[in-house]
């Protein structure tokens, strides 16, 4: 692969980010055009995207009312470091559908949100650490980057884990690593922390494990933990925000938290993402408090009209209906392959969104299950089907989250299952 090669002598592993390269397939996918729910690589094959970036690209890959959003931005001039009205237009928008926005800031990535917006809670709460769930995943930076996705071996010590080379190991004094949907363990965190403790963050949805469920009453529960002990319960909707609602899984599961970051989708396909929050908590913000957030490119224009442009098509009426019809039809016709070959495989699901977990039986309810995922029937299965045209991402084979956008039909879907039924059954005889 001619352009892999050259890739490899300027690029770090010939790719702009870690998880590009594509372990299933064995090299990145380079991308020469994208359209609707389908992408053409440089060869010349065409994939259905069940990747759809991550989760960032719910309307589909170049949307009409996205590319209108572009030939605006140029139009306008591409004006860099000012507020426009398009600005004050969306923050408004964003209020009217997430539950606990009153005030919003703009950020570019998930991991600038989650970093500035934990500054806040810290600066918010006067106290340093934070309480995290295993097996959550709430960006690349400092803060956070610590006892995410520890190795079994390490599971004991999460709290200690790092995540990457290069993090500091006085960092991990400010986290407190606990397991998923266990009520017992927040418990005893918070009681042995409670003068330290200020945040408890989590995603509403573990995407990152495979897309684990909250228990019933899990959340609720947390709400009324944080109130009880004055802390702030911070919920990372990067991923959860508009896969299902326009409101996120706060508006779905009818829990409010203090504080929340939405993304991925928000830009429609450009980098976009927010902090949102009550007004006393937001204010403390500079120029009107004293907690630190600025950056000469804060909310490009692009983003900003592509975000108007993307609320704009979720907030029409048959939107969700229409999503979630597909969304519901899918994952009949996936749990009916999954019960027809009896494979040991769990597809959690939110909205648009779904894990596979290969090799377990039950479905999970923390991190610890999701350590008996088959990492390689994984990568194996993804090379499958991409040969067979249907594109997954591999996530280095782990158990994470998949996807379509509003751009899939049902005709699309029915060839995706059929893809899925075929590669799953070159793996059949290796669960054991």
């Amino acid at each position: 692969m001619d352009l892999y090669d050259r890739a490899k002598k300027v690029l770090p592993g010939g790719v702009c980010s870690s998880v590009r390269l594509n372990h299933g397939i064995g090299h990145p996918v380079y991308v020469t055009r994208a359209d609707g729910a389908r992408f053409t690589d440089i060869e010349g094959n065409e994939y259905l995207d069940m990747c759809c970036g991550h989760g960032s690209i719910l309307l589909g890959h170049g949307h009409p009312a996205v590319r209108n959003a572009l030939v605006q931005t140029a139009e306008l001039g591409i004006c860099c470091s000012a507020d426009m009205p398009y600005h004050v237009d969306l923050a408004e928008q964003i209020c009217r559908m997430i539950p606990c926005a009153e005030q919003i800031r703009f950020t570019n990535s998930g991991t600038e949100a989650t970093l500035h917006a934990l500054r806040l809670c810290r600066a918010v709460s006067r106290r340093d650490k934070i309480i995290r769930f295993i097996g959550h995943f709430h960006g690349y930076h400092e803060y956070v980057y610590i006892g995410g996705h520890p190795p079994s071996e390490a599971l004991e010590r999460a709290s200690q884990y790092r995540e990457s080379a290069g993090i500091p190991e006085p960092m991990s004094q400010f986290v407190i690593a606990i397991p998923f949907n266990d009520l017992e363990a927040l418990e005893l965190a918070i009681k042995n922390h409670r003068d330290e403790v200020g945040t408890v963050i989590l995603e509403p949805i573990n995407f990152n494990s495979g897309g684990i469920q909250p228990q019933p009453g899990f959340l609720e529960s947390v709400h009324q933990l944080t109130r009880k002990y004055d802390m702030l319960l911070f919920f990372d909707e990067i991923l959860t925000s508009f896969k299902k609602s326009t409101g996120g899984a706060q508006q779905d599961f009818g829990v409010t938290p203090d504080i929340c970051t939405i993304g991925k989708a928000l830009g429609g396909g450009m980098p976009l993402s927010a902090i949102c929050g009550p007004e006393a908590v937001m204010s403390r913000f500079k120029p009107v408090g004293d907690v630190q957030h600025s950056g000469t490119f804060n909310a490009p224009l692009a983003s900003i009209l592509s975000g108007l442009a993307f609320c704009g098509e979720i907030e029409k009426p048959e939107f969700y209906p229409g999503l979630l019809a597909k969304a519901d039809r899918f994952y009949q016709m996936l749990d009916e392959v999954i019960a027809r070959l009896a494979l040991p495989i769990q597809a959690p699901r939110y909205g648009a969104r779904f894990g596979l977990i290969m090799g377990l039986d039950r479905e999970p309810v923390d991190y610890k299950d999701v350590l008996s995922h088959r990492r390689d029937l994984m990568l194996v299965f993804i090379r499958e089907a991409a040969s067979r045209g249907v594109y997954f991402h591999d996530y280095g084979g782990s158990a994470s989250h998949h996807g379509f956008s509003a751009a899939h039909t049902n005709e699309d879907l029915d060839r995706v299952v059929g893809v899925m039924e075929d590669a799953l059954l070159k793996i059949k005889d290796q669960f054991t």
